[in-house]
């Protein structure tokens, strides 16, 4: 039965460094939930404060209707998966599989079991006989993951799993994780610095700086409405220009920057006259096909450069300014780009929908 994890006003200290400053969370049961944040933001110090690793210096950790905040990591009921394999290279995988029930004293029937349903829920049980040596990366972080699962733990933790592996490897494995974490009906929480891995297989995530939650939210919610600029900036790409709130009509805002006056739909936030606020513009919501007419956030630009990647091109467009201000350099994605349009140093004239436009307070 999948259990919820909280974490209530966690704080973690080394020396004078506080590495997790008031971290409350909420996990859902069977969620599989993202720690996600760049390096030293305190996601790898919260994961293994739940695992037993670190006790908190104040607040509370909870897995069900336990307080596990001072247990040791054998009672709380957990698996853990590392970056690293940590496979016993001299035995068989179902030996690796089955290490954590020989430690807690399984029976040999039983035993045998359950790791063979382990190994078919990673796909893997017809090479139980195998050595870990004979088997890919992708092949070898499934057995690593099949240990970690073995234990039926009420939790499973998972620390950038998929690090070491290639770029093709990743891509199948996230995959794979998350079948398996749904399979199983277990709640997970899941440490990485990337937000692509993040935004593919997340039920929710929370992005995390400098010891302190950011923001907590679905893939969707945290990327279409990030909570600041921070968030915006980790989570995907974006080009952020500042301006001055201007008039209102109804959902929409105008904003008067130094590159000419956007609009924009609020979606609900309030700004008034006056009101400092910074455009968040997603690379792929620019577009180069003709507006509507009359349609709002026509941008005049100058072709600096192009990256073709087949499926779409990134390009690199220079707007004028006014007032003394430098040119802005826009980032756009062309969905797939014909290779001959939109040379260096021709002028491009591109758009924005308002609704595409996201809205953030200085």
């Amino acid at each position: 039965m999948p259990v919820p994890v909280e974490i209530s006003h966690v704080v973690k200290t080394f020396g004078s460094f506080k590495a997790l400053n008031d971290v409350s969370i909420d996990i859902r049961p069977g969620e599989l939930f993202f720690l996600l944040g760049p390096s030293g933001c305190g996601k790898t110090t919260l994961l293994r404060s739940i695992a037993g690793f670190y006790t908190p210096d104040s607040g509370n950790i909870s897995i069900g209707e336990r307080d596990i905040t001072k247990l040791p990591p054998h009672r709380r009921d957990t698996g853990m998966m590392f970056q690293s394999y940590a496979l016993w290279p001299h035995m068989t995988l179902e030996e690796n599989v089955a290490f954590g029930l020989e430690m807690r004293k399984v029976g040999k029937t039983e035993r045998h079991q359950r790791v063979m349903e382990a190994l078919e829920l990673v796909h893997l049980a017809d090479r139980a006989k195998q050595r870990p040596n004979q088997l890919s990366g992708g092949q070898q972080q499934r057995v690593a993951l099949a240990r970690a699962l073995v234990i039926k733990p009420q939790c499973l933790l998972l620390d950038e799993p998929l690090s070491n592996l290639d770029a093709k490897l990743r891509l199948e494995m996230r995959t794979d994780i998350r079948r398996i974490c749904k399979d199983s009906g277990l709640t997970a929480i899941y440490v990485t610095h990337d937000q692509k891995e993040a935004l593919s297989i997340a039920d929710r995530l929370a992005v995390m700086r400098s010891g302190t939650v950011e923001q907590i939210g679905t893939p969707a919610e945290v990327y279409r409405n990030p909570a600041n600029r921070f968030v915006a900036g980790f989570i995907g790409e974006g080009n952020f220009i500042d301006g001055v709130a201007a008039a209102a009509n109804g959902p929409a805002l105008e904003i008067d920057t130094p590159y000419g006056t956007f609009t924009a739909v609020r979606h609900g936030i309030k700004f008034n006259p006056g009101d400092r606020v910074t455009l968040c513009i997603r690379p792929e919501t620019v577009r180069f096909d003709p507006p509507p007419p009359g349609a709002p956030n026509r941008i005049e630009s100058t072709v600096k450069g192009h990256i073709y990647l087949g499926e779409i091109a990134q390009r690199t467009l220079l707007v004028a300014a006014k007032n003394g201000f430098a040119p802005l350099e826009l980032k756009a994605f062309e969905i797939n780009p014909q290779t001959d349009t939109l040379p260096e140093g021709t002028s491009a004239t591109c758009w924005v929908a308002p609704e595409h436009i996201i809205l953030m307070r200085q």
